[in-house]
């Protein structure tokens, strides 16, 4: 990139089962509530920002581009300009690199940028036939045209449509996202037994950040009339394999992921404010971190838990990084099965031959990979997720006094998204 961008600091919500502490609060007023929060603590005012960008998935019929709802209610001016994005689980990386492009070709120097889900909030819809039933019904003219219309109606009608299910199911391969990680396990030989042990593993991993504090400078509270929320709450403390192995598979009755190695569905808020490294520093401000680069990539839809490898092989290839120089790596647990793809992806002689013509990438260090857990524990709310990992590595490398890190995810309907930050 031609220039340096800054991420000056940078603020979460905790993480809430869906339908749990969070459910009474919209997407566009829980992130209402970490953007004030972070903007008050920035000291830069509101009306220095030059937009607002948020990504959403599940985009709120009663707020229409909700970031410009959002960006009032947080207390922006009715001047500020704000938009929407959607990427699926990358939308909030995507309001990240919509920013930057803004940034690089001089539009602006000053964003909002972030991620934001409350899958609690998903509606049920009613089905074509009950949709038809009453557009008829609504346009009939006379009263012996409405009865009969009427006398048309069936139980049926009623039986609702989720909104989560269907939002889940890509249409390109018409899997759900846990098929496609069964897809991956059976390709990569990926036992249920690794997969609940890095289930496992997740959750001993937040549990410990969460009992050392690792997180607090990250998260605001929420503190409302609605609900009181301090800490994540997804993660299972005490954790055993004996529990995890107690659950039954949940997308092919003879496969092997389960509710407890996959992500959770999970509400949530995560918000940056980028700038360029010229514009801080003529603003005394001292950033977290700065991104370095990014890259997206496009991939088969039935395999789409590979994405990081080929987000990342093209970031490498644009910047000319090796595995080598990674000091931590953030890789989104969609499912256990996937992440572990992943990593035997990397090391793959032949699949990295058979997919870009080179070398394997290398071997992943586990022991930089997901250090506090991941979204198996503290949950996936998809627009936000993409963020968070963003803002989680940016604070992680601070705090581990480290230079270079990789945040990268899997996107539903077949795409990886790959970040390079640096401190």
């Amino acid at each position: 990139m031609k220039k340096r961008i800054a991420v000056i600091d940078g603020l979460r919500s905790p993480i809430a089962k869906a339908n749990g502490k969070l459910e009474k609060l919209s997407a566009d007023t829980l992130g209402s509530i970490i953007a004030k929060e972070l903007v008050l603590r920035s000291s830069i005012a509101y009306d220095r920002f030059d937009e607002v960008i948020i990504g959403n998935v599940a985009q709120p019929i009663n707020a229409a581009n909700m970031a410009r709802v959002m960006a009032i209610k947080a207390g922006f001016p009715k001047t500020t300009i704000a938009y929407t994005v959607h990427r699926n689980c990358a939308s909030g990386m995507q309001a990240i690199s919509s920013a930057i492009e803004k940034i690089e070709t001089n539009q602006g120097e000053i964003y909002l940028a972030g991620g934001v889900e409350s899958m609690s909030n998903i509606p049920l819809y009613f089905n074509d036939s009950f949709k038809d039933f009453l557009t008829k019904l609504t346009y009939a003219k006379t009263f012996s045209e409405k009865l009969k219309i009427v006398s048309t109606f069936r139980v049926s009608f009623l039986k609702p449509v989720i909104g989560l299910i269907t939002g889940l199911t890509d249409p390109i391969s018409g899997k759900i996202m846990g098929v496609t990680a069964e897809n991956l396990a059976n390709e990569f030989k990926i036992s249920r037994e690794e997969q609940d042990k890095y289930a496992l593993t997740s959750h001993q991993k937040v549990q410990k950040a969460i009992e050392n504090g690792i997180f607090k400078d990250e998260i605001h509270p929420i503190m409302t009339k609605e609900c009181s929320m301090i800490d994540d709450d997804g993660v299972r403390f005490n954790q055993t394999l004996e529990a995890l192995g107690k659950l039954r598979p949940i997308f092919d009755k003879n496969g092997t992921v389960t509710a407890g190695n996959s992500s959770q569905v999970s509400d949530g808020a995560s918000m940056l404010i980028l700038t360029t490294e010229e514009k801080a520093n003529e603003l005394g401000l001292e950033p977290i971190g700065f991104i370095k680069e990014y890259a997206y990539a496009g991939l088969d839809a039935s395999r789409m838990g590979l994405g990081p490898i080929y987000a990342t092989k093209k970031l490498f290839d644009k910047t000319e990084t090796n595995l080598s120089d990674i000091d931590l790596i953030e890789l989104n647990e969609a499912f256990a099965a996937q992440v572990i793809a992943n990593i035997k992806a990397f090391n793959s002689k032949e699949f990295c031959k058979k997919e870009f013509g080179t070398d394997a990438l290398g071997e992943i260090d586990e022991s930089i990979l997901n250090v506090n857990g991941g979204a198996i524990a503290l949950g996936h709310p998809v627009g936000m997720s993409g963020n968070r990992i963003v803002l989680h590595t940016l604070k992680e490398l601070k705090r581990r006094g480290l230079k270079t890190g990789l945040a990268t995810l899997c996107v539903g309907g077949g795409q990886g998204a790959s970040f390079l930050l640096e401190v």
